[in-house]
C-alpha cells in the first residue's frame, strides 16, 4: 500500500460465516459450492490466535504493517511504517505522555510470539546506503539475510512521531499508483542487511529509476522472493513488471510484463481484467515448488501464472467487480510438497481466499471486515510456516500482524455444516 494514499471504507462485515475459530469468520464463496458439487474434498481450516504476538515493550506500537516473512527457524519477520502513526498514537515520541512511540521498522518474533530482535532506519543510518521513504516488504534470503523493499515515490520526511512530522505540510503526493507519470521516484532500490541490521548491499539508488526497462534500478518493489540464487521481484508500484536479479552478483537477469510481454509504462486504467499490461501496483511474484511464478496484478483483480523464464501460462480472475485497492494482494501456499492449497490475501474485500492450486478453483474464504481477532482491515501480506500456520499483516489503520493456527484437514461439507465454533457463526 502506498503511504499517503486515500483510505478506503470497509464494507459491512460479511453475513455468511464458515469455519471454526474464535472471533474469526469463514465465508463461503461460489467457488466452494462448485468444489462441493465436484466432490467432498478435504480442506485445511484455521483458528485465530488472539494472543499472538506478545505485547511489545517500551510503549512501542505498530503502524501500517507492510511486510512479512518466515525464516528457517519459523521466526516471523515484519516491517512496518513508523511514520504512519497518528499524532495521538505517538505522544511518547515527543515526551507528551507515556504512550506511545513507534516500534523500530524491523521486528523479529519467535514462534511463540516473543519479540527477539529489532532494528530500523535510526539504528542503521550513516552507513552510506539509502532508506525507503515508505517501507514495503521484507524477505529472508536463503542465506538468512534480510531484504527490504520500498514504494515511496516521495522524498524522505521528518522523523516518525516528531513535532516536525506533524508540522510538515509536504507537497501533494503523486496520484495513487501513478507509476511512470510521477517523475523522480525515491524508492528505486532494495536493501540487504544481516539479521542484526548490518548493511550488506543495495540494488539501485534513490531517485535513480528510468522506468520499467531500466536494468540498473527498480521502482517501488512490493515483494522480494527467492528461487535458488535468483531474486524474483514484484517491481511493482512504479514499474509494471516482474524483474529477476542474481542474488550473488546483484546483476539484472530478465524481466516481463503482463502476458509475458515487454513492460510498458504507458498510463492505463485500473480494474481491467484484460489489460495488456500490469497495473500499479504489480504486488506479488510468488514462486511455487514446481517452477511457476504467480503474479498479483492487484487493481486489475487477476493473477497471472508464468514459467520461471517469463513464459505466460494462464490467468485467473479474482472478484472482478472489486474497486478501491483491488482484490489480488499476496499469495502463500500450504506446506505440503505439492503445495496443494493457495491462500490469497484480499485487502479490499477483507478476507483470505482458499484455492485448490491445481484446478485454481476457490474452495472457501475466511475473514471479513472488522477489528476483532480473525477479522481484517486492509489485510496485506501473507505467509505460512513449516507447521502450516498462516500469518498476515494489515496496513492502513489495521496496524497489526495475526496468526491463524492450522487445525488440520476437514471435509468441506463438514466445514459448511458447522453451526457455531468458538464464537464464530457458520452459514453455508
Amino acid at each position: 500500500m502506498k503511504n499517503g494514499s486515500r483510505k478506503f471504507l470497509i464494507g459491512a462485515a460479511c453475513a455468511a460465516l464458515v469455519a471454526g475459530w474464535g472471533g474469526a469468520a469463514f465465508v463461503m464463496d461460489r467457488g466452494a459450492a462448485q468444489a462441493q458439487a465436484a466432490g467432498d474434498m478435504m480442506v485445511p481450516w484455521f483458528e485465530a490466535d488472539p494472543y499472538w504476538p506478545k505485547p511489545l515493550p517500551n510503549h512501542w506500537v505498530l503502524a501500517m504493517t507492510i511486510g512479512l516473512d518466515v525464516d528457517k527457524q519459523d521466526n516471523v519477520w515484519i516491517v512496518h511504517r513508523p511514520q504512519t502513526l497518528e499524532q495521538k498514537e505517538s505522544y511518547a515520541a515527543r515526551k507528551e505522555a507515556d504512550c506511545c512511540i513507534a516500534a523500530p521498522d524491523v521486528l523479529e518474533f519467535d514462534p511463540a510470539g516473543k519479540m527477539i530482535r529489532h532494528w530500523g532506519r535510526d539504528e542503521v543510518k550513516g552507513n552510506g546506503h539509502d532508506w525507503p521513504s515508505s517501507n514495503h516488504g521484507i524477505s529472508v534470503g536463503p542465506d538468512g539475510n534480510i531484504w527490504l523493499g520500498g514504494n515511496g515515490a516521495y522524498q524522505p520526511r521528518p522523523p516518525a512521531g516528531s513535532a516536525a512530522q506533524f508540522a510538515d505540510t509536504p507537497a501533494a503526493p503523486p496520484p495513487l499508483y501513478a507509476g511512470g507519470g510521477v517523475g523522480p521516484y525515491h524508492d528505486s532500490f532494495i536493501l540487504k542487511f544481516t539479521p542484526d541490521g548490518k548493511y550488506l548491499a543495495q540494488i539501485g539508488k534513490a531517485n535513480g529509476s528510468k522506468g520499467s526497462l531500466d536494468t540498473e534500478n527498480v521502482r517501488g518493489v512490493a515483494q522480494i522472493r527467492f528461487v535458488g540464487n535468483e531474486m524474483i521481484l514484484a517491481d511493482g508500484y512504479g514499474n509494471k513488471r516482474v524483474s529477476v536479479w542474481d542474488a550473488t552478483t546483484l546483476k539484472f537477469k530478465r524481466m516481463w510484463g503482463a502476458y509475458g510481454k515487454k513492460p510498458d509504462d504507458k498510463p492505463i486504467p485500473h480494474y481491467d481484467v484484460n489489460s495488456p499490461q500490469f497495473g500499479n501496483p504489480m504486488h506479488c511474484a510468488q514462486p511455487s515448488n514446481d517452477g511457476l511464478i504467480y503474479a498479483c496484478d492487484r487493481t486489475n483483480n487477476r493473477i497471472q501464472v508464468f514459467k520461471m523464464d517469463g513464459t505466460y501460462l494462464s490467468q485467473h480472475i479474482l472478484k472482478p467487480d472489486t474497486r478501491g485497492d483491488g482484490s489480488a494482494w499476496e499469495i502463500a501456499f500450504s506446506r505440503d510438497p505439492e503445495q496443494k492449497f493457495m491462500y490469497i490475501s484480499d485487502g479490499a474485500n477483507e478476507n483470505i481466499h482458499v484455492f485448490d492450486r491445481k484446478t485454481m478453483k476457490e474452495l472457501y474464504w475466511f475473514g471479513g471486515g472488522g477489528r476483532q481477532p480473525g477479522q481484517f482491515y486492509a489485510v496485506h501480506s501473507i505467509v505460512t510456516n513449516t507447521k502450516g500456520d498462516i500469518f498476515t499483516t494489515e496496513t492502513y489503520r489495521g496496524q497489526r500482524v495475526q496468526k491463524f493456527t492450522y487445525k488440520g484437514m476437514i471435509k468441506l461439507s463438514d466445514l459448511i455444516k458447522k453451526g457455531t465454533v468458538g464464537g464464530s457463526r457458520i452459514n453455508p
